[in-house]
Formats: structure tokens, sequence, C-alpha cells
């Protein structure tokens, strides 16, 4: 066997592990259409690295949760989130045009990126699971309703140590099933996301109440039908 030859039969294995490792993902993805998933990347994670401590989670459909929460994170992460293709290119230029002006350069992440970051991967801000996120984050815009999209992100966010999923955070600091969050209680929830690890909905800080305020006037801008074309 030649060189040459010797180095197309690499890559063309390269080239099966690689279609087939594709396949099985996306084959993935679709069964999660469908069947609610058992737990995700970050869960698990957190039971590894805290295994002397339980995790609050408990799967509702997005029946058994009141819609000012979807409303909530949508004002508060992503309100392009009913228009994009699950990655914001618009979003994405021009915060690359904000950083090239000499700002800061901030996340452009929509709640599809977001859901396949907690769902299959794992916590860092490298360029490698950034790709990796967005192309998963295709994957589950083309298969996946919006409406499954959001069902899913409610049900695996983290709101709080050990608590994940929307009815866990609502029993936790409100004593009372999600169905029957109010708009301010679900503005809240969604006020910590961005870094629940430090933001409590227990204790509010002034930095999270004023935030509270902010989604609870985005929510107002954008109105409650606003979501109502993703049912």
């Amino acid at each position: 066997m030649s060189k040459v030859s010797g180095v197309r039969k690499w890559v063309r294995i390269a080239a099966l592990i690689l279609g087939g490792a594709i396949a099985l993902i996306l084959l993935v993805i679709l069964l999660f259409r469908f069947v609610n998933p058992p737990t995700s990347a970050f869960i698990l994670g957190y039971q590894l690295s805290h295994s002397q401590r339980s995790v609050a989670h408990d799967w509702v459909p997005m029946s058994g949760i009141s819609p000012w929460m979807p409303l909530a994170v949508v004002a508060s992460e992503d309100q392009r989130f009913p228009h994009h293709v699950g990655v914001d290119f618009k979003a994405i230029r021009q915060a690359l045009s904000e950083y090239r002006a000499g700002d800061g350069l901030r996340g452009a992440s929509t709640i599809t990126q977001q859901t396949a970051k907690n769902l299959f991967l794992w916590n860092d801000r490298s360029f490698i699971r950034k790709a990796i996120e967005a192309a998963l984050a295709l994957g589950l815009d083309f298969l996946w309703p919006k409406q499954r999209v959001l069902e899913v992100y409610l049900n695996i966010a983290e709101f709080g140590p050990g608590i994940y999923g929307v009815e866990a955070a609502s029993r936790a600091y409100f004593g009372k099933s999600a169905r029957y969050l109010s708009e301010y209680q679900a503005a809240l929830l969604a006020a910590v996301l961005p870094n629940p690890k430090l933001l409590s909905a227990a204790s509010p800080s002034s930095y999270v109440l004023d935030r509270v305020a902010w989604i609870r006037g985005q929510m107002a801008q954008l109105g409650r039908g606003y979501l109502a074309s993703l049912e």
C-alpha cells in the first residue's frame, strides 16, 4: 500500500466516524423532540462535583408552566427568539461591530444555544465549545418547533445551586407550582438565569431587582401575545 493510498484510507475512516457521530447526534436530538430528556449535561456535572448534595428537578409540560415564564425568559435573554434560526447572526454581527468599536465583547447566545449547551455540553467560553453549541442550536431549531425549545430550556435551566427547571425553582422559592407563577415571580426567576450561582431569587440583590424591573418593562413592550404564534 502506497503512502498516498494509506492517507486516503484514514481520511475515509475519519469521515465515516465523523458522519456516524453527526448522524447519532441528530437522532438523539430528534428523539428528544418527542421524549423528555431524563437529565442534562449540566445536571450530571453538578451531581458529579457535588455528590453529597441532592438535585431538585421536576419536569412539567409547557401547559403546566405559567405563560408569564416563557415571556420573561424571552424578554430577558433572547427577544428575537421567534425569528432567528437557532443562532442570531444579526446579534452576532452587532456584538462584533461593538467590539471592534472598542466596547467589551458581549455574548449573543440565544435561548436555543443555551438549551444545546445545558443539554449536551460543558460550561466554558472556548471557541470550540461555542462552535459546537452553535451547530447543535441550528440542529435543534431545524428538528424542533420553537415551543419545544422553550419547554426543554425551562425544564433544564439552572435557577440556583442544585435547582434545575422552573418547577423545582418555583417550589423552592415560592412554595407553589410553576403553573401559578405571577408576572413578577417569572421575571425574578428570569433575572437570575445569567449567573444562578451568584444571583439569588431567594434574597435578590439590588442588581437583581433592577433586572426584574427592566425585564417586566420588556415583557410589557413585547405583550402577552408575542409568543402566541409559537403555539
